[in-house]
């Protein structure tokens, strides 16, 4: 299963749930990838440690892809593994800016599904991260993608973002991936003690667009897993937060469908 976690919006929690998906589903016992598209390179940073520069990138394979080399790497030399067990990445590079337009010239735009052909095998689970732009890199993600993830945090901006999204998604699946589909929006940092979040996920469910019934509150538990690089299953596995996001695990793997919307107005305040 291979997701990708897009937004052209940024700020919205890409990376947050990404890498804590992941880590969810390699502490299940499923060998997880998680690739790293954003020069930003935030999974990276979280899943390896602040100030870790990994040998080997994502840069690297799609140079050697625009370059002549007599013995190019192998598809698992580019793959790190984490201090977790199960949990493996494909770590970003600042370089992605500066070859993107080579690569985009050069109509690479299939080389990452090349690449995860070659590694699907050793993996059960694949999560990429991706920019806040549709660019080369979120294509390539898109063309290779079985399911697309939307955080969404619950403003006005973001609704009018959402519907872009949506249809982007729409084009991608009838000109480069018929079987690529939205498996749902992630209402992220939500507050329950507003109205306004409350009013527009229930205006998008009433326009029938796929948000997923668990809801992840706002939370400064999220900022410290940040600053100490351990998702939260690992640095924090009692908090709520944490317990929202095995509940989405759950819900998009089919090990337990959920049966609350978690983090709803009409539930009682966590305090966090």
């Amino acid at each position: 299963m291979r997701r990708v976690v897009f937004n052209q919006k940024g700020g919205v929690g890409k990376s947050s749930i990404t890498c804590n998906l992941a880590a969810i589903c390699a502490s299940h016992g499923k060998k997880t990838l998680v690739i790293d598209l954003d020069p930003q390179g935030n999974s990276t940073h979280y899943l390896l440690g602040q100030g870790t520069k990994p040998e080997i990138t994502i840069a690297d394979y799609f140079s050697q892809t625009v370059s002549f080399n007599l013995s190019p790497k192998k598809p698992a030399e580019f793959v790190i593994p984490t201090a977790y067990e199960n949990l493996s990445v494909i770590a970003s590079d600042p370089e992605l800016e500066a070859i993107e337009q080579k690569l985009e010239s050069r109509h690479k735009i299939y080389k990452l599904r090349d690449l995860l052909g070659k590694l699907e095998k050793d993996f059960d689970h694949v999560f990429i991260d991706t920019a806040p732009a549709l660019n080369f890199y979120t294509t390539s993600a898109l063309v290779c993608a079985d399911k697309v993830l939307i955080p969404f945090d619950c403003d006005a901006f973001s609704r009018h973002a959402l519907y872009n999204i949506i249809e982007v998604i729409g084009e991608m699946r009838e000109d480069h991936n018929e079987n690529l589909e939205v498996e749902g929006i992630i209402a992220n940092q939500f507050q329950p003690r507003a109205n306004l979040p409350a009013q527009i996920i229930e205006e998008l469910v009433s326009e029938n667009h796929p948000v997923l019934p668990v809801y992840l509150n706002q939370s400064v538990k999220m900022r410290e897993s940040h600053q100490a690089c351990k998702p939260l299953i690992h640095f924090a596995p009692s908090h709520p937060l944490t317990q929202q996001f095995i509940e989405l695990y759950n819900l998009i793997s089919g090990d337990k469908p959920a049966t609350k919307k978690t983090g709803s107005k009409k539930k009682t305040p966590v305090t966090v």
